[in-house]
């Protein structure tokens, strides 16, 4: 991989993060890159390479030694996603979906059910998914329609199905939302159901546009059995455990932005400089030169503004209109750099020789997942009308 001799993608970083970045660096050139295509091509989730992660102590970087995790920061966390998008943005989302599941097991499960699930998934042996969108309730997450009934003492009946789930078939563990109650948030408990339950099967795998080496797949609830232990927080607390775990997710998709968009970047400043037109190399052409400055900008800013919000999260803030921000301004600039890149390789960036094709489809579904863009405006603006209306009515 191209190195920008200018920008430090490390800067503001402890020397122990620096030698975790460089080792993912390291791990994501030789061994997650030279296999992305394939996988794209062949629908192949690489678990194997998942497993690797689980064996270098990358799969629970920000959890607690007690439970098999490492102990350390979400902005180390975050900065490896960063590096893993660089070689393979599908791998990258992997590890943060898995990352959102054993999040809410960590943040909201009983001692019980942590010591039971949580060292496998730590540990890479296991996978995790997160379950929460449905056909009919995507970004109005709250109007959820899979339902779980109390069966006697002794568990739950979960009824119902869960549409665009990543790792859907391949998981372990599914962190699943369903309403136990009446409407709105307040009706919505959270559970863990294991592969192999009772009641529990998948629907067709998805054909994407991009993340072609990421299985997604409807979760088909047929009075599946959910032991009693396997509730996650209190029962009718289920939203809240959704959206707590979605903060992160939405940093994780700002810094897998942000490693895209470097490929992106760094491709093209590789092609633009082999590739002569008119007898010159076509990075010696201002007009070559303004889109290449501009991405470089537009990468810089989102790495500070996610690593800025993983800062304010580790110091125990709330991070929530922190993540809100990173994931947009850093997706849109994943789809935008991506789309220069495009326009930077010509008619080669057009077919699939070259990475940046791949790219193109790869940084659209950024601006979906883990809450779309315009969700991610709404948000941002009611809390900036808020804090105007506040304002106004006190001056």
């Amino acid at each position: 991989m191209l190195r920008s001799p200018v920008v430090d993608a490390d800067f503001g970083l402890t020397d122990e993060q620096r030698a975790v970045a460089g080792t993912v660096r390291s791990f994501a050139a030789e061994r997650v890159a030279p296999a992305a295509a394939s996988n794209e091509d062949r629908h192949a989730f690489p678990r194997e390479l998942f497993a690797e992660l689980g064996r270098m102590g990358l799969c629970g970087i920000p959890f607690e030694e007690a439970y098999g995790g490492g102990g350390l920061d979400d902005l180390t966390y975050l900065v490896v996603l960063e590096e893993l998008a660089r070689g393979s943005l599908p791998l990258a989302v992997a590890l943060s979906v898995h990352h959102l599941c054993a999040y809410g097991l960590h943040a909201f499960g009983s001692p019980e059910l942590k010591h039971r699930l949580l060292p496998g998934l730590l540990s890479g042996d296991r996978l995790g998914a997160y379950a929460l969108s449905e056909a009919t309730s995507g970004s109005d997450a709250a109007s959820l329609r899979t339902r779980a009934e109390r069966v006697g003492a002794g568990g739950w009946r979960l009824t119902g199905t869960k549409r665009f789930i990543t790792h859907g078939g391949e998981a372990d563990v599914y962190l699943v939302m369903a309403r136990t109650g009446g409407p709105g948030a307040g009706g919505i408990s959270a559970l863990a159901v294991e592969a192999g339950s009772p009641g529990l099967s998948f629907g067709k795998l998805e054909q994407k546009m991009g993340w072609g080496a990421s299985p997604m797949r409807e979760l088909v609830f047929d009075g599946c059995e959910v032991p009693e232990a396997n509730l996650v927080g209190e029962e009718g607390r289920g939203f809240s455990v959704a959206l707590s775990a979605l903060d992160g997710g939405r940093l994780g998709i700002a810094a897998c932005s942000v490693g895209l968009a470097t490929a992106a970047f760094e491709a093209s400043v590789a092609f633009a400089s082999a590739r002569e037109q008119f007898g010159a190399a076509v990075a010696s052409f201002e007009g070559i030169q303004f889109v290449l400055a501009d991405m470089a900008t537009q990468i810089e800013a989102a790495r500070r503004l996610y690593r800025e919000a993983a800062r304010l999260r580790d110091a125990g803030g709330d991070v929530s209109l922190a993540a809100s921000m990173a994931k947009l301004f850093a997706s849109d600039v994943a789809m935008h750099v991506a789309t220069d890149a495009v326009q930077v390789h010509g008619g080669y960036g057009y077919v699939r020789e070259y990475p940046v094709e791949r790219y193109f489809r790869e940084a659209k579904a950024l601006q979906i997942v883990e809450g779309t863009n315009q969700i991610q405006r709404m948000l941002i603006g009611r809390r900036v009308t808020s804090v105007t209306s506040t304002v106004s009515t006190t001056t």
